[in-house]
């Protein structure tokens, strides 16, 4: 199994940093739109749908997906739809998490479906629009929930005692949560150290958020430290109501790309619209 996760991690690799760190945006943004239809397919799957329609899904969103990059829509801005995907997002925080599987299963298939998919839409623009900011902007979004994970999981070892969400996710503890936060601080403060010395125009989301003050970085920091805890968890209540372990298996060894992308769903789109405001 071990072995089975580094190979897929490895390839994984191999695809995506090329991609990143090409000069120009396009091989990203393909990948980008490769994956987020691939996890459109998953998310259909979860919602009960059979396999002709869970393709369609993921086939129309993708092609959705380089249909907007085609038309120009990563050269706009978009401050209004931040904001309500953000708002969508803490709506989802609030009820969903207090309503478990049952409140969630209660809701309308198709409300489920199409609010999915525009949510994994929303993710795939705030994702290429964050690589079009700049790789280091990119690059301190995609560590800080990275950071949140890793850290989460050493001090949930090292000191778990309360379960943070005992019926959706048994392994996460709040100590391991305080743990992953103060380990987003501290990458912070690596990112600022290192963005002392960067070109402004590719600064970190870190350094945009403290160009507000230190007291609007730290509220911000948090605010995206407790999402990416709130994708992992949303995704688990979904999993759960659909009776699945994992999304699906196109990753061998690590599940399916929302297993390996949910936390970033909701951090993506509110990182935007912090460092945009």
């Amino acid at each position: 199994m071990l072995k089975q996760r580094i190979i897929t991690a490895l390839v994984l690799l191999a695809v995506l940093l090329p991609a990143m760190f090409y000069p120009s945006i396009e091989p990203f943004v393909l990948v980008t739109v490769l994956l987020l239809g691939a996890a459109g397919w998953e998310w259909a799957r979860l919602n009960g749908q059979g396999p002709v329609p869970a393709q369609a899904a993921g086939v129309g969103l993708g092609l959705l997906l380089m249909a907007c990059w085609w038309m120009g829509v990563l050269d706009q801005s978009w401050p209004v739809l931040w904001r309500v995907v953000a708002l969508a997002w803490l709506s989802l925080a609030l009820v969903m998490l207090r309503r478990g599987v049952s409140g969630w299963q209660a809701w309308p298939v198709a409300w489920r479906l199409w609010g999915g998919l525009f949510l994994l839409a929303c993710a795939w623009l705030a994702l290429a629009q964050a690589r079009m900011m700049g790789l280091g902007f990119l690059l301190s979004v995609l560590t800080l929930v990275w950071m949140a994970d890793i850290a989460a999981y050493a001090g949930g070892k090292a000191f778990g005692r309360r379960k943070l969400a005992p019926t959706l996710s048994p392994g996460k503890s709040w100590e391991g949560a305080v743990s992953g936060m103060l380990g987003v601080f501290l990458l912070g403060a690596g990112w600022l150290w290192i963005d002392a010395g960067r070109a402004p125009q590719d600064a970190s989301l870190f350094t945009r958020l403290w160009s507000f003050g230190p007291g609007v970085a730290a509220i911000g920091v948090i605010l995206l430290g407790a999402m990416s805890v709130v994708g992992d968890l949303l995704e688990s209540l979904v999993k759960r109501g659909a009776g699945m372990k994992d999304s699906s298996q196109l990753l061998p060894g690590h599940g399916g790309v929302l297993d390996r992308v949910d936390a970033l769903l909701p951090v993506l789109p509110l990182a935007m619209l912090l460092a945009t405001f």
